[in-house]
């Protein structure tokens, strides 16, 4: 048994900060936070002030390291995506496959299952079964209905890799179609969907509790035509994930999402980052297309030749800076939305995302700026 003191920085535990205490770690596990300067006998790391936190928990990754999980659905593409990211705090991830074929979809899960990547906690498949519609950058002629073989796939998929998260359309899902996946632990969220709030509300109430990327690529909200995003904020019980870039959702609309959901656990930080997240190239090839990266702005923003918004350019680190800095969003707050809240919506906050006994110690630790010093990764998830 090794016993290792973690002290002399602000210490937030993925919910508050608990000033005045320290962090005590045994064999890659939360032994215990403990108030004032740590006990003789265990190994001391004494850090020179800034803040640790819980490692940030991203539920939509697509790429990093110069690759998309679409491009290289095998373990060595899964290590290089949780490694780009591990750099910038990330120790927790859904490697996230948008909308492709079939056969891609299987290697993935494959892959996946066949391997125990630090950081890699489970999988999101972002399609295929998204409304055309609504398809931002993904290629709409492989969207498709969801079939009873999908549902039978998925749900054995779910027991494989423990967890999965499903974002699809009512366009292409039936609400009878999502209590079989809910009921088979998959997690469902909508997204790429141009529907109507009752439609949406048929499959939240299906067991449906999450959106995908909130305001982009879905129906808006008006007056009298509430569309997802209407379906969604009126909603205790649905979670969303959002972009922080300064680009996908603007400032103002970022607030009224913020105002909506203030209590914890129902509004959190996504990066939904592309392959060149980690990487210094300015272009990437995307289902025969090709993606730029504009480094204009907060972060740089990725798009199509034809300016469509094509995943996004920005890590988890900077993500929660953009809601500090430009946001003016108090620092637990934002620390929050990036680690204890995506890891219950993923229904893993047991194991990640905050300091408590027996989860792992995935740690970041933050400069008071909120640059990113040094990150820790315990043994995989098990």
């Amino acid at each position: 048994m090794t016993l290792t003191a973690i002290s002399g920085a602000r210490l937030f535990d993925g919910i508050a900060f608990r000033d005045g205490h320290h962090l005590l770690v045994e064999d890659g596990r939360v032994a215990a936070i403990e108030p004032g300067e740590p006990a003789p006998g265990a190994e001391l790391v004494r850090l020179e002030g800034g803040i640790v936190a819980p490692g940030f928990v991203d539920v939509q990754v697509n790429g990093g390291g110069g690759i998309l999980l679409n491009d290289d659905p095998t373990p060595q593409g899964l290590h290089r995506i949780a490694e780009a990211h591990r750099s910038f705090g990330t120790t927790a991830l859904l490697p996230t496959l948008i909308t492709d074929t079939k056969e891609r979809t299987l290697a993935a899960i494959e892959a996946v299952a066949a391997t125990d990547i630090p950081g890699v906690v489970g999988l999101h498949l972002e399609g295929p079964h998204l409304d055309p519609a609504r398809k931002g950058a993904h290629p709409a002629y492989l969207m498709r209905s969801l079939s009873d073989d999908d549902v039978a796939l998925y749900a054995e998929a779910r027991r494989r890799l423990g967890v999965l998260m499903i974002t699809l359309s009512p366009a292409q899902a039936s609400p009878e179609a999502v209590r079989k996946l809910v009921s088979a632990g998959v997690i469902v969220s909508l997204g790429h969907a141009d529907c109507t709030a009752d439609e949406a509300d048929a499959l939240f109430d299906a067991g449906a509790h999450g959106v995908t990327h909130l305001f982009n690529a879905m129906s808006g909200l008006s007056h009298r035509e509430p569309g997802l995003v209407g379906a969604a904020l009126a909603r205790a019980d649905v979670w969303g994930g959002i972009i922080a870039d300064g680009h996908h959702v603007d400032p103002r609309v970022l607030t009224i999402a913020l105002n909506a959901k203030q209590e914890p656990g129902r509004l959190f930080i996504v990066s939904d980052a592309m392959a060149l997240v980690g990487s210094e190239a300015d272009v990437f090839p995307l289902h025969g297309r090709t993606v730029c990266r504009d480094r204009s702005g907060f972060c740089p923003k990725l798009m199509l030749e034809d300016g469509t918004l094509a995943g996004s350019d920005i890590d988890m680190g900077s993500s929660v800076r953009f809601m500090v800095e430009r946001m003016v969003v108090p620092v637990e707050d934002a620390l929050r939305r990036a680690t204890a809240d995506p890891a219950d919506f993923l229904g893993i906050g047991h194991m990640c995302g905050r300091f408590a006994q027996g989860s792992r110690s995935d740690f970041v630790h933050l400069s008071d700026s909120l640059l990113v010093q040094g990150v820790w990764l315990s043994p995989p998830l098990g």
